[in-house]
């Protein structure tokens, strides 16, 4: 298992770059950077939830109400329904809600709010409203935190039209992604993962991401490798393990889920002939099968997908490791299917 540094404060280190300002800094004190320069730049973004008044359970929303006040920077009782409720309102009344949810596990409380209005609206008035509203709901295994708090639903979201999906994998996309997110216009299920905050990287603040589309992480000629979220991470320890043995995997980190770049894996794909698509998420019904599917259809490459066991996420160390999608099982999974198309 690749390991990543825990959630704390940001390194403070910067240079100029040839496109701008350079800084370090985890993942999570770039979504709070980027959160403070839309806010800056735009009086109509607002942030609500949970404790966001200390900052944040993770840290990603600490110095903004000290900079914004509590009438930008809302903290709210524990009613996740209530909140999505209320930021669906902001947004049909001109405002740009970036709503915290903590965990995606307790975002199932305000699926209505966000799958039957967020997402609808637009639709249903042929639209003359939009809800320009962004829903944080971190996914995945954070030690320790057993069933009800290390769930990755990532693919429920994608099943919703009138949802975009964000599953940002570094510092720098968690900073350019969310303000892509916010000048969306539209609602986007913004999907962080629990075990990246302390993730530290350089962030280049004047570099743009587009929603849907995606990254080469690491160029490879024999199989390649689809993954987003902690899973990049993952698939790019593998990737070095795998170079050691004489096969050089490609790492498509995918970004967004969707919209998704079909066109990047596709193009990968034929070069390869191999893809393998990894997520943490549960294999079964998991957005992998969609992109396995999609190429099928196309046939595309010789194909497989890894993702976790259809089982909750024990609580016990030696549960809570079979739940994990870890770069040794990659390395076997693509091990497998290079010796199979050979």
């Amino acid at each position: 298992m690749v390991q990543l540094t825990q959630p704390g404060d940001a390194g403070a280190s910067g240079r100029a770059g040839a496109s701008g300002a350079v800084r370090t800094m985890s993942y999570a004190a770039a979504a709070a950077a980027a959160l403070a320069d839309l806010m800056r730049a735009d009086a109509s973004v607002v942030a609500l939830g949970e404790d966001l008044g200390r900052g944040g359970i993770f840290g990603q929303y600490r110095g903004l109400l000290e900079a914004f006040g509590p009438a930008r920077v809302i903290d709210t009782p524990i009613s996740e329904a209530t909140i999505a409720g209320s930021a669906v309102g902001m947004a049909l009344t001109g405002l740009k809600p970036v709503v915290e949810m903590r965990v995606v596990d307790f975002a199932l409380c305000a699926m209505d709010e966000i799958v039957n209005q967020a997402a609808k609206n637009r639709f249903m008035f042929g639209g003359q409203g939009r809800v320009p509203m962004v829903v944080r709901m971190p996914i995945g295994i954070w030690s320790a935190s057993a069933a009800q708090h290390s769930q990755s639903l990532e693919a429920w979201f994608a099943h919703v039209p009138g949802l975009a999906v964000v599953c940002p994998a570094t510092p720098q996309d968690n900073y350019a992604l969310l303000k892509a997110a916010v000048a969306s216009g539209d609602p986007v299920a913004y999907i962080e993962h629990k075990e990246l905050w302390g993730l530290e990287a350089e962030v280049d603040a004047s570099q743009a991401v587009e929603i849907g589309r995606a990254r080469i992480a690491r160029a490879g000629r024999d199989l390649t490798i689809v993954a987003w979220s902690r899973a990049v991470h993952e698939a790019m320890q593998a990737a070095h393990t795998l170079a050691g043995q004489g096969i050089d995997a490609e790492v498509i980190d995918l970004r967004t889920i969707w919209p998704w770049d079909r066109e990047t894996v596709e193009a990968s794909a034929r070069r390869t002939g191999r893809v393998l698509v990894v997520h943490e998420a549960v294999q079964a019904a998991g957005f992998g099968a969609e992109i396995v599917a999609t190429l099928a259809e196309r046939g595309v490459a010789k194909l497989a997908r890894l993702g976790a066991p259809r089982a909750p996420v024990g609580y016990s160390p030696p549960l809570e490791a079979q739940a994990r999608v870890t770069a040794a099982k990659i390395v076997e999974a693509a091990s497998k299917l290079v010796g199979a198309a050979r």
